[in-house]
């Protein structure tokens, strides 16, 4: 059990190497000048010597990753081009704002999902599961966007009920904050719970449809039982790897409805660094992701280790 733990971290970490080697990459292939990028294009050849200087971009590009990594790793992932402020202060403000938002959707998300993936299971074929599922595959075939635009028009523009930019701010009460993102964390909800709704329902379904499943039914097991004791035990695995899935995505993937309602998070600040070519923030934006994603994967993992018994020994 240990060997396999230790197995899925060291992954981890060596995808989350390749990951910076690849995000490293990515910004220093785009085409123009940083420090042109940054001073304007009236900016004379002289001042974009000294700035090209001053960012070390004679260096070789290893020598900049190395240093980049070690940087980011000691906990400080340099300064922006664009304000002169340090990234790390910028970037934990947004990250917990980003944190609190996904935070809040997953708890109403995921409790949700399971509860409707199960009852859906135990009641299959009734009006019930066929109408989930067609609301389900409704919500699944809209965009985050296009979900957070429609709530916007019907609960700020027509009803005026909830506020159309979701800006916070440190000094705001829990209660203002709630109301604040109400619809930022409706859009969300609205995206990843039919997903993990429908994958909870399957996952029953599949363990549902074994022999062992047939025997208790043919002993006369009620359905809410047998799907709670004898079915769901069993089906843990997928569940857990589709929720940590959405879980992730909940953060990496909150980027276009941050933007959508101007939020301040980690996806808007990293949509303005783009915009302002701030090479410092995208990478440290993009790192930050990248770790998020691995790091509840490779948790995923282990809990499927720990719920599936028949994975900790070679077949």
């Amino acid at each position: 059990m240990t060997r396999l733990v230790l197995q899925r971290v060291a992954l981890g970490f060596l995808t989350i190497f390749l990951v910076s080697v690849l995000i490293f990459a990515g910004t220093e292939i785009l085409p123009g000048n940083v420090a042109t990028a940054v001073l304007g294009q009236s900016a004379t050849p002289e001042t974009v010597e000294a700035m090209r200087r001053s960012l070390g971009l004679h260096d070789p590009a290893v020598v900049r990753y190395l240093r980049w990594l070690g940087a980011f790793a000691s906990g400080d992932p340099g300064t922006s081009l664009t304000t002169g402020r340090p990234v790390g202060a910028d970037l934990w403000q947004r990250l917990q704002n980003t944190f609190f938002l996904a935070g809040v959707a997953a708890a109403i998300a995921v409790p949700l999902a399971l509860v409707l993936g199960i009852t859906t299971a135990i009641f299959r074929d009734t009006l019930y599961d066929r109408l989930a599922n067609i609301l389900a595959l409704a919500a699944i075939s809209l965009p985050e966007f296009f979900i957070g635009y429609l709530l916007i028009l019907l609960f700020s523009v027509q009803m005026g009920w909830l506020p159309s930019l979701a800006t916070v701010a440190p000094g705001m009460g829990l209660g203002e904050r709630l109301a604040t993102i109400a619809l930022p964390v409706a859009t969300l909800v609205l995206a990843v719970l039919a997903y993990m709704m429908r994958m909870t329902r399957t996952a029953v379904l599949d363990v549902m449809a074994r022999p062992y499943v047939e025997m208790a039914v043919l002993k006369g097991v009620p359905p809410a039982r047998l799907v709670l004791r004898h079915a769901l035990p069993n089906a843990l695995a997928p569940i857990i790897q589709v929720v940590a899935f959405n879980l992730a995505y909940l953060v990496v993937g909150v980027v276009l409805v941050e933007v959508v309602f101007v939020y301040p998070g980690i996806g808007q600040y990293l949509v303005d660094a783009v915009a302002k070519r701030d090479v410092t923030v995208v990478q440290a934006c993009g790192l930050v992701f990248a770790a998020t994603y691995v790091g509840l994967n490779v948790l995923a993992d282990i809990l499927v280790i720990l719920a599936n018994p028949r994975l900790r020994y070679a077949r």
